[in-house]
């Protein structure tokens, strides 16, 4: 029985290509790709004695992808630096559809190593990208809790980063708790077992903070700590991270993303843990002072209730307050009495000047300068002064007033 060609039109339920058909066409549109250069980490190299071809396993190192690659065991032999795994590559090749396990693999005929020049200018372009997506703002950075409950620590299992950074931290506050993630800090799975140990921490509601700590190293063994994908997890961290990659010079890209940076491991365990000692120190140095003001307080404030105590008003301040009061209602009774008197004189004044008024041009002087006062004595009625001697006919009764009384007379008649 003959293999049928491969169908041409659309599958359909009623007419679904077979596998073979799906394959071929597979085949056929990875082969209209041609060759291509692809740049990736290896993670496996295969080269065994006595066999034409070695098999290669090429990462992307800032993705969970890989490509099975085949070549030449005399390309390896041949090529100019050594090819082991981790190194980053170029290959050149071509991408070939293996139908029958239903596999892809590029056959590779080139092979360049990236160079570090390359690697340094590569990250680069990812600092100036990462920066211009505001991933190094400051106002971005978390601050470092003063004594973390729980340290996270990211670090190779028995390396002198860890063994510093639990060691100094302890010395500097006995009762601190670390929460160890041991990792690759170095080659292909670096990575991917970063990013898992950091989100595991990041997860954990006991971890206060998470310190990423690798001793120092050259530019290829630093590369996991300037990764994208690294770089971008640990900004998106809620948990606040801290890098303490290599040494001072060291300067990888997760140093600029994380909330703080330090500048060995060593010192990441200065910059999060307190120093004890230090500390009582400074509560001991607050507390004198505390108590210097206070005491200083006191006596200035004792000083103070002194100089009111010593007034006079606060010595006897019912004798002070009545004698004031005596004082101002006897001078009040001094200017009154001064005044009645002084009204008085001048009223008594005023009633004299009247008085001798009065007897100047009253009757009684006249009279006594010789002069009277005739009066018709009207029966039924009183006295009245004779005006006119029209008013006294002959017969009529007067009286005549004097100086020193008065006689009674009667009118005889007018006189010439």
């Amino acid at each position: 029985m003959t293999s049928a060609s491969p169908r041409s039109g659309p599958s359909t339920a009623e007419e679904p290509w077979p596998v073979r058909t799906v394959a071929t066409k597979i085949a056929g549109w990875i082969d209209r790709l041609g060759s291509v250069w692809v740049e990736g980490q290896i993670t496996q190299l295969n080269v065994r004695q006595g066999t034409r071809t070695a098999f290669i396993v090429l990462r992307d190192p800032s993705a969970d992808m890989s490509l099975s690659v085949t070549c030449s065991p005399l390309l390896i032999q041949n090529s100019p630096v050594q090819l082991v795994e981790g190194a980053r590559v170029i290959m050149f090749g071509k991408l070939s559809f293996f139908t029958g396990r239903g596999t892809i693999s590029l056959r590779a005929t080139e092979i360049r190593a990236v160079g570090v020049g390359e690697l340094l200018a590569r990250i680069e372009r990812l600092r100036s990208l990462l920066a211009a997506e505001g991933l190094f703002d400051p106002r971005l950075k978390r601050p470092i809790p003063f004594l973390p409950r729980t340290i996270g620590l990211i670090t190779a299992r028995a390396s002198a980063a860890e063994r510093d950074v639990i060691s100094v931290a302890q010395r500097r506050w006995p009762a601190v708790r670390f929460e160890v993630r041991h990792t690759p800090v170095q080659g292909p799975t670096a990575v991917p077992a970063i990013l898992s140990a950091l989100s595991r921490l990041d997860d954990d509601p006991d971890v206060d903070v998470i310190i990423v700590a690798r001793g120092g190293g050259s530019v290829e063994d630093l590369l996991p700590f300037s990764d994208e994908a690294l770089c971008r997890a640990i900004a998106s961290a809620t948990t606040p991270v801290v890098s303490a990659i290599g040494h001072e010079p060291d300067s990888p890209l997760s140093d600029h993303v994380a909330d703080l940076r330090a500048a060995t491991p060593t010192d990441a365990a200065k910059l999060v843990v307190p120093d004890a000692v230090a500390e009582m120190e400074l509560v001991a140095d607050l507390r004198a002072r505390s108590a210097a003001a206070l005491r200083s307080w006191v006596a200035r404030e004792v000083r103070s209730l002194d100089m009111l105590r010593e007034r006079p008003a606060l010595a006897d301040p019912m004798s002070s307050i009545v004698d004031r009061r005596h004082a101002e209602v006897a001078e009040a009774l001094r200017v009154v009495r001064r005044d009645v008197e002084r009204e008085v004189a001048r009223q008594s004044t005023s009633v004299e000047h009247l008085r001798s008024r009065l007897s100047t041009l009253g009757p009684a002087a006249t009279l006594a300068r010789g002069y009277s006062v005739v009066q018709r004595v009207v029966a039924g009625s009183g006295p009245e002064v004779v005006r006119s001697i029209e008013e006294v006919p002959p017969g009529t009764q007067l009286r005549v007033r004097v100086a020193d009384g008065a006689v009674s007379a009667v009118a005889m008649g007018r006189s010439s």
